[in-house]
């Protein structure tokens, strides 16, 4: 989950193929809470950032799916704190 927690790493990642891969990993598992809370986590660490390729890392995580995943983890998992802070955290960074 950290590997795309330092700046230089983000974009590595996304081109990498990280988003898509973790979008479908969430799609994938929506009963296991630990995927759900960690696809959260790495989803909004690599599309944290205010410049134009993070604004680019955010939209290619809308188009994968990210904000239907995110919906999804965190009505699945509504008891799980970490999957609520981590998603909502994804959600502010998407809306």
């Amino acid at each position: 989950v950290d590997l795309c927690n330092e700046v230089q790493t983000r974009q590595a990642g996304a081109d990498a193929g990280a988003i898509e891969a973790i979008v479908a990993a969430v799609q994938a598992h929506p009963q296991v809470a630990a995927v759900q809370d960690n696809g959260c986590w790495a989803l909004a660490n690599v599309c944290f950032g205010s410049d134009a390729a993070a604004r680019a890392r955010r939209q290619r995580a809308v188009t994968a799916g990210a904000t239907e995943a995110v919906a999804g983890a965190m009505q699945a998992h509504p008891g799980d704190a970490a999957v609520q802070r981590h998603g909502q955290r994804l959600r502010d960074l998407l809306a």
